[in-house]
């Protein structure tokens, strides 16, 4: 058995637990980098990267965005950018973040351009799903270097917005109102052991500075500005040894100077050398997005997203935050009566998705034994029947519906039938076989019929059940 075989199958084992439900990471159909999260109208959004697995670098070609309303089940809207969406972009689709102002949604982005460095764009959209379109096209911050990394935006209540960026060096613009141009020259912030917990120094690794000069920590790049209570917080990845952490500095001020608070996330066993996170309050409760390399074939190139809860101190400062495969608790429940994306998952496993024009993002690649959990779902007084939009190509396909655990009862099961195509979509429906009422998890389980282990059986596109 080879290492890799042997690390996919440890980290499953770990990943699943002993009757402890898996949550972390909250994406499992895709690799997912470098979370933003922002919330509009009652969902948080979450922006990443698209790590593509094979690869021994950070092969980033296109950026995903997820949504949530209960902080358990995640939407995948897909793909709206791409390093095709950018006339002036060639490779690395590296780390982004959007946000809302006026109705409009700006996504900041960086990529490698076609004269070998990196730099900062913006797309704009009437909705936070997209279609996004290139709002210059050209770059917005594009000074030569390979600094022009990881945007952070922050609009400050006097109306304000501030673009932060930089790998080892930390730089600022204040964006005009049209958040697509900005005024002044680009800052950069002095980096010291009083703001940021070390400095670098040119020709030493942040590994050596830390042994020779015993600094706590070092700017290293991932930025994200954020208030709360009138004091501005700058978390980002710092440095502890080999590995990244993620630290945090403040400021009475958007623009410094920055004080050095400490480390938020340290020795984590994330399996991936970078992290990069963001904080954000959701429901009244706080969060930190996060991402590790803890998915089957995942690692330093292919990272995931990942959510912890947490509560800030009296003083207003960050506790240590530990990473947990358990995740948050839901921050409310799923309505089964109305139309929902087959592609809203808590956890998933033998699947992907995939998006079409004809068809939008669908779940894609249902093999048998793998599944679908949908956590937190309220069925109120009961449920008479159940339907799914799926389609095959290849008839043998089995959807099973069941509660609380894979193995758990069984209510509902539809056979599929060839459909026409594998993205021809009919809607079939199957008697509830036994009393279901209240909030429960339910699982939606791919078996298969006098078929060939491993075969594609269906796609599925949404499901709904009907009350009594």
């Amino acid at each position: 058995m080879n290492q890799r075989n042997l690390r996919y199958i440890t980290l499953s084992f770990l990943l699943a637990g002993i009757g402890i439900p898996a949550q972390n990471p909250v994406i499992q159909t895709h690799f997912t980098p470098d979370p933003a999260p922002m919330v509009y109208k009652g969902k948080m959004y979450i922006y990443t990267g698209d790590d593509q697995p094979g690869f021994d670098f950070y092969t980033m070609t296109r950026w995903r965005v997820y949504s949530t309303e209960d902080m358990v089940n995640y939407t995948d809207h897909g793909s709206p950018i791409s390093l095709e969406s950018f006339s002036w972009a060639r490779d690395r689709a590296w780390a982004a973040q959007c946000i809302e102002r006026n109705g409009k949604f700006y996504w900041y982005i960086c990529a490698q351009t076609v004269d070998n460095n990196m730099a900062i764009g913006v797309a704009v959209s009437d909705s936070p799903t997209g279609p996004f379109k290139d709002a210059l096209g050209k770059p917005l911050i594009s000074t030569g270097t390979w600094d022009n990394i990881d945007p952070t935006v922050f609009i400050d209540d006097d109306g304000q917005a501030y673009l932060y960026w930089g790998n080892s060096k930390l730089f600022y613009v204040k964006l005009n109102k049209n958040m697509t141009s900005y005024q002044g020259k680009i800052t950069e912030i002095p980096q010291s052991v009083e703001a940021f917990g070390g400095l670098r120094r040119p020709g030493k690794s942040d590994e050596v500075l830390q042994k020779q000069e015993k600094f706590d920590d070092v700017y290293v790049e991932g930025p994200w500005l954020y208030k709360r209570n009138n004091q501005y917080y700058m978390m980002y990845a710092g440095m502890t040894g080999r590995t990244e952490c993620l630290s945090y500095s403040t400021s009475p001020s958007p623009t410094g100077p920055w004080k050095y608070q400490g480390k938020i996330m340290t020795d984590q066993p994330i399996n991936s050398f970078t992290n990069h996170g963001g904080i954000i309050d959701f429901k009244g409760k706080s969060y930190l997005f996060y991402h590790t390399g803890l998915l089957p074939a995942g690692g330093s190139y292919g990272r995931s997203t990942a959510v912890e809860e947490f509560r800030y101190n009296a003083d207003g400062t960050i506790p240590k935050i530990t990473m947990t495969k358990e995740g948050v608790s839901p921050a409310g429940t799923l309505n089964p009566y109305q139309r929902t994306e087959a592609e809203t998952m808590a956890w998933s496993e033998k699947c992907s998705t995939s998006e079409s024009r004809k068809t939008g993002v669908y779940v894609s690649d249902a093999r048998a034994g793998g599944y679908i959990k949908v956590r937190s779902v309220d069925f109120e007084k009961g449920a008479s029947t159940f339907s799914a939009s799926v389609a095959a190509g290849i008839d043998g396909g089995i959807l099973e519906v069941h509660l609380d655990d894979v193995k758990g009862p069984k209510i509902a099961e539809i056979e599929i039938p060839r459909t026409g195509g594998w993205e021809e979509f009919k809607i079939l429906t199957s008697k509830i076989s036994e009393s279901v009422s209240g909030v429960h998890d339910v699982y939606f389980v791919f078996q298969g019929k006098n078929i060939t282990a491993g075969r594609k059986l269906f796609n599925f596109d949404y499901w709904n059940f009907q009350k009594k």
